[in-house]
């Protein structure tokens, strides 16, 4: 079959099929880079690693930063989960100023002796910002309290917390706490997780970037390398939903907006 033949039946224009780059290696710089950023941050994607780029002074298309991302295979794998339809409704506005409603939850990992971690995870509703990731063997209704006294000391009282129907946050203890500085809990049906968005995708982060990707020999260790992934989520990871800025940048922008 003839090259023109070939071009007419694909629908491709013949000057495009034989373009060849004059500057085969104008992307040689940029290419190495985005290897380098890759290995450091195995699970990002093309779009966060484009905005990285930029932050560093180097301009480069998204779609040029695509090709080249599938050219050297850096994609990442994913295993596509089986979605379940719900058509629910959640009552609550989205929150639109920081501190205006906070989630909580529980996450679970182990260390290298098999003794099983618990994670505290919490997160800002509007700027998703994670004040605080508590991890122990043991996290009961106290130690909550004394950990949401600690954010409260450096961030103020929430107006509103979401939580799931656990034995800690049901508990007098907490309900106290609640009560005493008149902090609305918000409490999600059982078997909804879906009303506690927020923090259920935080949880999906954590444990996709740094539970999977870490071996934790002791639980001092676990703790160190988990408050070093919150700081880097916070400081350094775009974020998708507040147009690719960091949570704590994001957070900045909104005081700005309402001062």
């Amino acid at each position: 079959m003839s090259e023109r033949h070939a071009c007419r039946l694909l629908e491709l224009g013949r000057s495009t099929y034989r373009y060849r780059p004059k500057n085969p290696e104008r992307d040689a710089e940029l290419r190495s880079r985005l290897k380098q950023l890759a290995a450091k941050r195995m699970r990002f994607g093309y779009r966060r690693l484009t905005v990285l780029l930029a932050r560093e002074g180097i301009a480069a298309n998204h779609k040029r930063v695509y090709r080249l991302y599938r050219e050297e295979r850096l994609a990442m794998r994913v295993r596509l989960r089986r979605r379940i339809r719900w058509n629910g409704t959640v009552a609550k506005v989205a929150a639109d100023r920081p501190n205006q409603r906070w989630s909580l939850d529980f996450v679970s990992d182990c260390v290298s002796s098999g003794k099983v971690i618990r994670i505290l995870t919490m997160v800002d509703d509007c700027t998703r910002e994670c004040p605080a990731l508590e991890v122990d063997t043991c996290l009961g209704s106290l130690r909550v309290r004394r950990v949401l006294d600690r954010v409260v000391q450096e961030r103020g009282l929430p107006e509103a917390i979401v939580v799931d129907n656990g034995p800690e946050f049901r508990s007098r203890a907490f309900t106290a706490w609640s009560e005493e500085r008149g902090v609305r809990l918000e409490f999600i049906q059982p078997g909804k997780p879906v009303q506690n968005a927020y923090v259920e995708s935080f949880n999906g982060r954590l444990r996709d970037e740094c539970l999977n990707a870490n071996w934790f020999t002791s639980l001092k260790d676990a703790r160190q390398k988990i408050e070093s992934w919150r700081h880097d989520y916070n400081h350094q990871r775009p974020h998708s939903s507040l147009d690719y800025l960091p949570p704590v940048e994001f957070a900045r922008t909104r005081v700005e907006m309402t001062a």
